[in-house]
């Protein structure tokens, strides 16, 4: 395997804590039942839609008020993204190992643009990514593999020897239809209706935790080293 690429929240980014803070002050202003932080977690790969659906159950996701609630949600997420975010723990050693052994590393996400890029910048992740993609980038995103495509294009390397790492279905479908290795990472956001069997989604690896998927990476490194020593 030649590169990694991640999905960002749930995966490599533990971004909960902050949607967590917003959601329940939101519950709070608007005088409703407080949104527990589990159901809260479940659903934060399912974007800004779902999250605002928690605290509005009620209300269509067309109908303007819902819409202008989003907004609202959006706005204050954006301008307050990296509170309590930060990567999970042993993240960044992980990383460093990807970098030092000269293997780039990327994120393909369904989270928007902007948001993301805005997460990477506060973090300092911007010029150590190699390639982000994002859902303005294609025409469809994940579970199809366009998106997959695009950053083994940007990196120029061959799907098939791109390691992806996902903490939801979409992430594994979306890797195994671009042939990728895929790496179910089940210490992240996973949907309540999908966790039960884990072994369904199909992945080729599943780890639960940052340090088992550091020593599945190391691995996978040490083959590469040893194909690569093979040809020289």
């Amino acid at each position: 395997m030649k590169a990694v690429l991640f999905d960002l929240d749930g995966t490599l980014i533990d971004t909960a804590a902050d949607f967590i803070r917003i959601i329940q002050q939101m519950c709070r202003d608007e005088q409703r039942p407080v949104v527990d932080a589990a159901t809260i977690r479940t659903q934060v790969s399912e974007g800004a839609r779902a999250m605002v659906k928690l605290v509005y159950p009620e209300l269509d996701v067309t109908d303007p008020i819902f819409l202008a609630h989003r907004q609202r949600f959006l706005d204050v997420y954006g301008d307050n993204i990296v509170v309590d975010t930060d990567l999970f723990v042993g993240m960044y050693p992980l990383l460093e190992e990807l970098e030092a052994n000269q293997i780039p590393w990327g994120i393909v996400t369904n989270k928007p643009r902007g948001l993301s890029e805005s997460l990477l910048a506060e973090l300092n992740l911007t010029e150590r990514c190699a390639v982000l993609v994002c859902p303005e980038d294609v025409t469809h995103t994940k579970p199809d593999p366009e998106p997959m495509y695009l950053a083994a294009q940007h990196l120029g390397i061959d799907a098939e020897e791109i390691i992806y790492v996902g903490d939801h279905p979409r992430d594994i479908d979306a890797g195994r239809n671009a042939e990728m290795y895929t790496i179910l990472a089940a210490y992240g956001y996973l949907p309540i209706e999908s966790r039960d069997d884990l072994n369904a989604w199909q992945a080729d690896a599943i780890i639960q935790t940052v340090t088992e998927l550091h020593q599945l990476l190391k691995q996978k490194i040490s083959a590469l080293s040893e194909n690569q020593g093979m040809m020289s």
